[in-house]
This record gives structure tokens, C-alpha cells and sequence, in this order.
């Protein structure tokens, strides 16, 4: 048996139940004294002060019947009628003034607690003279919407909207609130937005957003491309949010009077966080707390906060910084896209292209006052023909796009914007920086290797391996720092000390500063053995030790984009790969050039057999790019293609390896190659008016995807092996998808359990059709959707936004089978501990010949993954990874897409 003391320590004690105190607790000393009565005179003929409460035994008892929020009602009516009645007298001094205070601040608890609320706040006035004072406020939520930016048309035609009819009124409106532009107008536009699928309606209304705040409040510019971007700065400054779903559940209780199961109840019935907030906030009649106007800047301030904020006590001010912003929220929809903004998920479609375009638009017809840029007349834009206004719109795009691909942060671009608009000097400001990646250049899809021959001929063109790597994009300084990013601009510094260490030891004696681009891939450093990207994936990603490094990487280089001080973007393919291979320093198995040959379409075979090479020794497939502006006059040219460029006249076709050194010219010569490129641009599109081809240009184009790239990957190959998958979920998608089901998740069959186990999610290889069918088909709340995932599919990953009733089969193709932590198809078969997954997968069609009972079991894609590994210990090849084994008949260069890039995922 336990000795006493021991039993004491055991903490199986149940907690002493807690009493509620009513109103007339906080009045008992008060109606027990004998010297007060329950009248307004008391017994010793003193005068009760107005504002005084005093309770007689029946006026308790009836209290005591009353709801709470009633209580606090009848309190809140007496304070109003005595302090109207209060404004000609003055307090008795027989009644000590902390007693008054004492008394009231008690009441204000009470009310407090009786409707539930974490924050209460009063008006309090500090003299005696009539004023309110310690009086409490029951705040109707309904009134504080903001009335006045609820009438602005935001979805008219920009060339019929005119921001002034609304800036005066909208400064005086602000004015009262601090001067800055309120929150309540970013959300006019995001209702609107969200109320049509129509692209056109979404950039108009974005439009005019934009004008009336360049108009109105400059300031808030910035933060309002950021919050209608959904995000709150570039992807290489780690400024992550980093709240989980409980933060703003708890907020949403806290602030809006909820319990688990109500909020449990509305997420069950709308799905959405935002929706889920909407309803919350509708339901809230009252509020103890007058809400501060939300405004833009202080909306994205605080964002920022709880970005930055670290270490001890960070988890409680990012909570309190949740809640202030839902109690600030003014209106059901300001907490609807609050939350949505706090969940990263905005679901408005207005993504980075359809900002740009906005952007440009917007700075065409608007400038901010004190500017000087001109700026287009909206009466004659609308005279002109739909062709012509697109010409106009066009160009300015274009310009926009140019900067935001080259300078890829809205803190520079705005404003630039706002001092000199859509202009050359914009262009000028927003040039290539060292260590601010520049967005990549892309390659187009192509089925085959025929398709690829037919829309590369008269072209001399290079064939490059598609390693199985992770793209990188190399800065290095006159200093020697080192800056490494991602193919989504994510720094990734950290993670290669080694290729940081190697930077010194490949850079040659005339280079001070570069931006290269290659292909990091993990290697045996003694063979040069290539491996897979899997093995990449198991290497530490922050904060790596040099000498703690277990997987070695080598640097494939294909591309150069900066050279001392110059921008060579403007420059043909084959000269920057010259100047690649000239001013930098091979190093065997750490830093080489990828394998490649040259050729034209006339030289099938010898392509053939390359693309077999690359696909047996791991690699994804081949890239085909063009070396040169001009076509090749000895190779011929189709009828109906003398536009592809061919009779530009830049003359860099011409290959040269001399160094670039830096100039104080620099700012000049990087004048005229935007200036050559515009002229080129311009001649190009002339020539395309009435061409059946686009121009090939073999310059570099940051964020585009075109025919001067393109990739030939296995997973393209027709003989290669398919899968039949059945569709069990998807999640709303973004950008242009937004409005249909990607990705969607795929599972085959246990035949043996009769689960159906998740193997990998696709975006790739639908159709506009098709994405419209499946929605339509797996529309929510219809028939073919689910409420919840049901126990028989096996799934761990990431919840998706709705689940199908599984019913159909799809044809799949893919590159890999590979082992994944995340999917748990087929565990067990051939991995312990990991499922299988597959990369790259691409739809190929519905087999309404087959029942879901038909579909590919996991014993089938076990088979397809032991199969992949015998052929590729059949192979044995060893890649050679130093120049001189490496290149064959010629240079290479070549890029490779990281294990996230997905083919059709084109415009946003």
C-alpha cells in the first residue's frame, strides 16, 4: 500500500468545481449595508448618484431569471438613460469614487464573461462633466461594414471606369481612420473576382483596384499586390507565415463565440476556411470590442509580424496577432479573404501573370499625383478595334513581364511603376541583379522525337542529356560570395557547401562575377556514376556540414547569363555556351558541362541513338535547343516558315570566347542590347502577322517556354509501360485551373485487403475539356462526391479538398517508379518500410472498358518498378562526367526540370 506522502503526489485529484457568480455577487456588500436602501432616497435621506445600481431582494430574484447577455442588455440601457440624465449633476460626495470604480469594472467582467468574448474594451472618458465614463459598448457587427467601398464598380471596363469619381470620397472616408486605404477595398475586388470565371472580368477588375489605389493612396500599392498575390514576399526571402490550422481555429472560437462542434459543423458544410469565417462572422450579432478599420498596409504589417516571428513566446503573438486581425475584420467577407489569406489558399485566380497584366494596364491610364510618365487616354483606347487595343496592351505587358522575369520581386517592380510607368527605364531599374534569381527560361513539350525534327527544320540545334537532377542557378560576386537557387528561386545555399567551396576552383582568371545555370546531381565521386534523383532527395537540406556530407553532387553547367557586370541574355545559344566553356574550369566528377551533340534535323538516326544513350544511364530524356537566331541557309527552309527569325538582324550569330570585363560603360551597353532586343522583338512580331510559325530565337527568355527549348522525355516514349489508375480525390486547383479539380489523386487496387492504395497525385495531360467534364462529373455535392475519405482507401499525404466516389479507370504513363515515405502503394513488396510512387505522371485517357475491379493492382506496380531496376543493372553504364569523355561532336548545354516540374502547368 502507498504511503501517505506518496499519495499526495499522485495527481488523480478531481478539480473543485467552479461556481459561476451572478450579477448580484458583485452587488451583495452593497444591498447588505444597512445605511442604503432600495429606493432612490435612502433611509438617511442621502440621494442615490446616477449610474448606481441598487438591488432589493425582488428586483435579485427577477435578475437572477434573466439570460446573462440579457443582464448585460438592461445594464447596458440604464448606463445610456443616467448618463443622459447624469450630464447636469455631479457625483455625491458621501459615494468614495473607488467604490464607483470598483463596482463598474466589476460589471464590465461580467459582461465580459457572460457573452464569451476574450477582449472586452470600453469607452472610457476621464473628467466628470457629463461625459461617459467607464461606459461599456455592445457593438452591432453589421454596421461596421464599410458601405462606402461596397458601390465602387470595379468589374466596368477600365476604359469607362474613372478612378476620380471615387478617390475624394474615399480620402475622406480614410481620413477618419488614419489616411490609409482600408482593407474593406481590396476586398470589393476579391468578391468580385471571385464572382466570375470570366479572365477578362478578373484582370478588369484588378484594373481598376489598381488605379484607384495609385490614385488615391500610393502607399498601399505594395502591400495590395502582395496580399492579392497571396503571398508576402519573393520565393528567396524565406518569409513564411508558419501557422497551422489549430492557430486560426482557435481564433475563430475566440473571436466569433464558437465551440468545436459549431466550427466543426460549418467546416463539415462549407469545406472551406474562408467560408467557415464568412458564416462565423455573419452569425455574430455583437461585439464588446469596436473593431479598428482594417487597412491594407496594417493587414500586411501583419502578416509580416507573425512571418518574423521567432524563438520563445512566438507561438502565443503569432495567436494574438491572428486573432487582432479577425477581430479587426469589418464585415463577413473581410474575414472570409482574411482567412483564406492566413490559410495561403485566396482561391481568386489572380495569380503572378494575371498581376502583371493588371499592372500594366492599370499604369497605362493611371499614375500616382505628383508623377510625370504619360499615361493613355481611356476615351481613345476605346475607339480603337479589339486587335489594336490588344497591340497596345501588349507591348506594355511585355515590358512588365520582362521585369518581373528578370527582378522578380514586387518591392522593386511596383515602385519602379509608380516614379516612371510602363517605360525603358523600367527596364533599365529591373535588369539582372547578382544574388536575385532571375526567373528560368522553359522547354516545351514535345510528344516524340518526329515532332521535335519537323518544328526544328532549316535550324542547326543541340541534343543535351535531361539529367536526373536538381536545377540550380549560380551567382557568384566580385567579393566571391556565393548565392545558389532553385528552379522556384528557393535558396538553396545551404544546402551545397560544396559547390559554395567549389566556386574559387572553377572560376577562370578573367571572370569576376557571373550567373550560370546546371544541373546538380548527385554522383560516385570516384566513378562518376550517376544517380538517381531519389538519392538526391536524402540529403539534408538546411544547414549542411561540409564534412558531414554523405551523398556527392556534381555541377552538369548548360547555360550563362551574366558575365562580369554584362547581361548576356540577348546573345545567341551558341555563344553563350562558348563563353561557358572558355571562362570556366572543368574539375572531374565536381563541376563539368553536360554531354550533348550538335545536329540538324536531317541527322534522325544519330539523334535516335543519343536519346537511347541518355534514357539508359538515368537521365529523363534529351533537350533540344537552338544555337542560333538565324536559320541555316545550307539546310533549306518550308514553305510558309521564312518568318522564324531568320531575317533578324542581330548580328551574334557569330561565335566569340573573349572575355567580358567589367566597364564603367556598363549602365550604356546594357541600354542597347534592350534596346537591340526591342528592335528585334518588334521586327519579329511584324514578320509573324502573317506567318503560320512563330520566330525561333536562340536567345535566352526568362520565364517562358518555348519552341527554341524543347524536351523529349522517356515518359513521352509510346512504348513505354502504362498503368490503370482510378481517380479518389482531388483539390480546388490554382491560377488557371482554378476553377476545376488539380491535381487529382490516383490509387490502384489491393486485391487482397480490397483497399484501394494512393500511389500519386497528376496534373499532367488533361485537357480544358476534359478538366471541365471531371468537374462537372465530380462536382461538390453532387452524387459522385464524398463527405470524408473512406476507410478503404489507404492515403497519409495531405488532406485533398474533396473525395471521389471511385467509379473509372485512367490510363497513366509515367518516367519512375520510385520509393516514397509519403505513398504507401504496394509497401511491403518490395520496400519494409516505403511505399511506391511515380514521377512525372501524365494522363493518357478514360478506359470505359474497364470496371474499377480491372484496375492495376499493387502486386502490377511492383512488377513495373523490379522490372525498371533489372534494366537498369542490365545497362551497367558508367557516366563519364569530365569534358574531354563527355562531349561528343561537339558543346553541350541543356537544362533538366526538378522532381516538381509539370509539363502542362503552363501560364501561372
Amino acid at each position: 500500500m502507498d504511503s501517505p506522502s506518496k499519495r499526495r503526489k499522485k495527481n488523480d485529484s478531481k478539480p473543485a468545481v467552479v461556481q459561476h457568480r451572478s450579477l448580484d455577487f458583485f452587488f451583495r456588500k452593497q444591498s447588505e449595508q444597512p445605511e442604503k436602501t432600495t429606493d432612490r432616497t435612502g433611509q438617511n435621506g442621502d440621494t442615490v448618484a446616477p449610474g448606481q445600481l441598487v438591488l432589493d431582494n425582488d428586483q435579485s430574484t427577477s435578475e437572477n431569471a434573466l439570460t446573462d447577455e440579457e443582464l448585460a442588455r438592461r445594464l447596458q440601457e440604464e448606463w445610456a438613460r443616467e448618463d443622459g440624465e447624469g450630464s447636469s449633476q455631479h457625483v455625491p460626495s458621501n459615494r468614495p469614487e473607488d467604490t464607483k470604480h470598483k463596482t463598474e469594472e466589476d460589471v464590465k467582467a461580467f459582461v465580459s464573461t457572460a457573452l464569451d468574448h476574450s477582449e472586452p474594451v470600453t469607452e472610457v472618458a476621464q473628467n466628470h462633466a457629463g461625459t461617459k465614463k467607464g461606459v461599456l459598448g455592445l457593438q452591432s457587427t453589421a454596421s461596421e461594414e464599410d458601405t462606402i467601398t461596397l458601390s465602387i464598380p470595379f468589374d466596368q471596363s477600365p476604359l469607362t471606369f474613372d478612378p476620380s469619381q471615387y478617390v475624394s470620397e474615399l480620402k475622406r472616408h480614410w481620413a477618419a481612420d488614419g489616411g490609409d486605404a482600408s482593407y474593406a477595398l481590396l476586398t470589393r475586388c476579391f468578391f468580385l473576382v471571385n464572382s466570375t470565371q470570366s479572365r477578362i472580368k478578373i484582370v478588369d477588375t484588378l484594373v481598376n483596384c489598381l488605379r484607384v489605389l495609385i490614385e488615391a493612396d500610393p502607399e498601399s500599392l505594395v502591400p495590395a499586390v502582395w496580399l492579392a498575390t497571396n503571398s508576402i514576399s519573393p520565393p528567396y526571402i524565406s518569409l513564411e507565415l508558419g501557422l497551422g490550422g489549430s492557430a486560426i481555429s482557435k481564433a475563430l472560437k475566440k473571436v466569433c463565440g464558437l465551440d468545436n462542434a459549431g466550427l466543426k459543423s460549418l467546416y463539415d458544410k462549407h469545406g472551406d476556411a474562408g467560408d467557415v469565417a464568412f458564416e462565423a462572422k455573419k452569425r455574430q450579432s455583437f461585439t464588446l470590442r469596436k473593431p479598428k478599420p482594417l487597412t491594407i498596409k496594417g493587414a500586411y504589417q501583419t502578416l509580416v509580424k507573425i512571418a518574423n516571428s521567432k524563438g520563445h513566446g512566438s507561438v502565443e503573438q503569432k495567436q494574438r496577432l491572428v486573432e487582432r486581425l479577425l477581430q479587426d475584420a469589418r464585415g463577413p467577407e473581410e474575414s472570409r479573404y482574411i482567412v483564406r489569406t492566413l490559410v495561403q489558399h485566396l482561391r481568386i485566380g489572380a495569380v503572378k501573370t494575371t498581376m502583371l497584366i493588371a499592372l500594366a494596364r492599370a499604369f497605362q491610364l493611371s499614375r500616382p499625383p505628383g508623377a510625370d510618365f504619360p499615361v493613355r487616354d481611356a476615351t481613345e483606347l476605346a475607339r480603337l478595334k479589339k486587335d489594336e487595343l490588344a497591340i497596345v496592351w501588349g507591348k506594355a505587358e511585355e515590358v512588365v513581364k520582362t521585369c518581373f522575369a528578370r527582378r522578380p520581386n514586387y518591392n522593386d517592380l511596383v515602385p519602379g511603376l509608380l516614379e516612371v510607368g510602363v517605360s525603358e527605364e523600367l527596364l533599365l531599374r529591373c535588369n539582372l541583379a547578382l544574388h536575385v534569381p532571375l526567373r528560368p527560361m522553359l522547354g516545351s513539350i514535345t510528344r516524340d522525337l518526329s515532332e521535335m525534327l519537323t518544328k526544328l527544320q532549316g535550324r542547326d540545334f543541340s541534343c543535351e542529356f535531361k539529367y536526373d537532377g536538381q536545377r540550380a542557378q549560380v551567382h557568384c560576386d566580385e567579393r566571391g560570395k556565393v548565392s545558389i537557387f532553385s528552379r522556384h528561386l528557393e535558396v538553396m545555399t545551404d544546402k551545397y557547401p560544396d559547390l559554395v567551396a567549389l566556386v574559387p576552383e572553377i572560376r577562370g582568371d578573367g571572370v569576376s562575377s557571373f550567373i550560370l545555370e546546371g544541373e546538380v546531381v548527385a554522383v560516385d565521386r570516384n566513378s562518376g556514376e550517376l544517380k538517381t534523383f531519389q538519392t538526391l532527395t536524402n540529403r539534408a537540406k538546411k544547414d549542411v556540414d561540409i564534412d558531414s556530407i554523405q551523398i556527392d553532387v556534381c555541377l552538369f553547367a548548360f547555360d550563362l547569363m551574366y558575365l562580369n557586370g554584362e547581361p548576356l541574355l540577348d546573345r545567341p545559344f551558341r555563344e553563350r555556351r562558348a563563353l561557358l566553356r572558355s571562362m570556366f574550369v572543368e574539375k572531374e566528377h565536381h563541376f563539368t558541362w553536360v554531354r550533348s551533340i550538335d545536329a540538324t534535323s536531317a541527322d534522325s538516326e544519330t539523334v535516335l541513338e543519343f536519346f537511347k544513350s541518355a534514357t539508359d544511364i538515368k537521365c529523363e530524356g534529351i533537350m533540344v535547343k537552338v544555337l542560333d537566331n538565324l536559320a541555316n541557309p545550307d539546310l533549306g527552309v518550308p514553305a510558309g516558315s521564312e518568318a522564324e527569325g531568320d531575317d533578324t538582324t542581330n548580328n551574334t550569330s557569330v561565335t566569340t570566347t573573349m572575355p567580358i570585363t567589367p566597364s564603367k560603360k556598363g549602365k550604356k551597353s546594357s541600354t542597347n542590347n534592350i534596346n537591340n532586343k526591342k528592335t528585334q522583338l518588334d521586327k519579329e512580331q511584324e514578320k509573324e502577322k502573317g506567318t503560320r510559325r512563330k520566330a525561333l530565337l536562340a536567345t535566352y527568355e526568362p520565364d517562358k517556354r518555348l519552341d527554341s527549348w524543347l524536351k523529349v522525355k522517356k515518359d513521352y516514349a509510346t512504348s513505354a509501360d502504362t498503368i490503370d489508375l482510378i481517380p479518389v480525390a482531388g483539390w480546388h486547383g490554382s491560377g488557371r485551373k482554378a476553377k476545376w479539380w488539380s491535381p487529382i489523386l490516383l490509387a490502384c487496387r489491393n486485391p487482397e485487403t480490397g483497399s484501394l492504395e494512393v500511389v500519386t497525385k497528376c496534373i499532367s495531360g488533361f485537357t480544358d475539356k476534359f478538366y471541365q467534364a471531371n468537374k462537372d462529373k465530380y462536382a461538390e455535392g453532387g452524387d459522385n462526391v464524398l463527405g470524408s475519405r473512406p476507410s478503404y482507401i489507404e492515403y497519409s499525404g495531405p488532406e485533398p479538398d474533396v473525395w471521389f466516389e471511385p467509379q473509372e479507370v485512367w490510363e497513366m504513363a509515367f518516367a519512375d517508379i520510385t520509393l516514397s515515405p509519403t505513398y504507401t502503394a504496394a509497401i511491403g513488396l518490395v520496400n519494409e518500410d516505403r511505399g511506391l510512387s511515380m514521377r512525372f505522371p501524365r494522363f493518357l485517357k478514360v478506359r470505359d472498358d474497364k470496371g474499377i475491379e480491372e484496375a492495376s493492382t499493387n502486386e502490377f506496380l511492383a512488377a513495373l518498378y523490379r522490372k525498371q531496376e533489372a534494366r537498369i543493372k542490365e545497362t551497367g553504364q558508367v557516366v563519364q562526367t569530365t569534358g574531354a569523355a563527355a562531349v561528343v561532336e561537339g558543346d553541350a548545354l541543356g537544362p533538366a526540370d526538378e522532381d516538381e516540374d509539370h509539363d502542362d502547368d503552363l501560364d501561372e
